[in-house]
């Protein structure tokens, strides 16, 4: 695997089921990752030290993701001169995610934090990934090598939708 590039963070190990699609589509574009439990409200001075040094480690981009009051993605964007991505999780004390949304959404100007749909981890590896592009035309192609499977498997489905007819459509 690269050097790690993309921190993966996440305020608890209950989120780890949504979080691990961001990995997961990281690893499969070839980033190296790392993925911790840093708790915005638990271990703050963990959070600290983590947000000031991920850019001195190598790390090019932040996924952070937090259920409930949602606060680690904004503390760390707070701290880290790093584009931070927040993936607001429905988890069990939220009110189906959207007070996570919210909270990641209504950052202050100044402390920007891109935010993905609630339980949207895979697409902020996809984002993670496009930013490491910017600066590397090999992720670059990955990129549009992805969306072109992307498109290739839409069409295909569409052929087989209107050869078979709706009633007989299955997934």
């Amino acid at each position: 695997m690269s050097k790690v590039q993309v921190s993966i963070i996440m305020g608890s190990d209950s989120d780890l089921p949504i979080m691990k699609d961001a990995a997961a589509i990281l690893e499969e574009f070839g980033v190296g990752i790392e993925v911790q439990i840093v708790s915005a409200h638990r271990t703050p001075k963990k959070l600290y030290k983590f947000a000031q040094q991920a850019h001195k480690r190598g790390i090019k981009v932040i996924i952070a993701g937090a259920g409930g009051a949602a606060h680690l993605p904004g503390m760390v964007a707070s701290l880290s001169p790093l584009p931070v991505i927040g993936v607001p999780i429905k988890s069990s004390n939220s009110i189906d995610g959207w007070d996570s949304m919210l909270s990641i959404l209504q950052m202050p100007n100044g402390v920007p934090v891109a935010t993905v749909a609630v339980n949207a981890a895979k697409n902020a590896g996809i984002l993670a990934a496009q930013i490491i592009g910017l600066s590397n035309a090999a992720m670059q192609e990955k990129m549009s090598q992805y969306k072109s499977s992307l498109e290739k498997a839409v069409l295909a489905k569409d052929k087989k939708l209107i050869k078979i007819g709706y009633k007989g459509y299955k997934k």
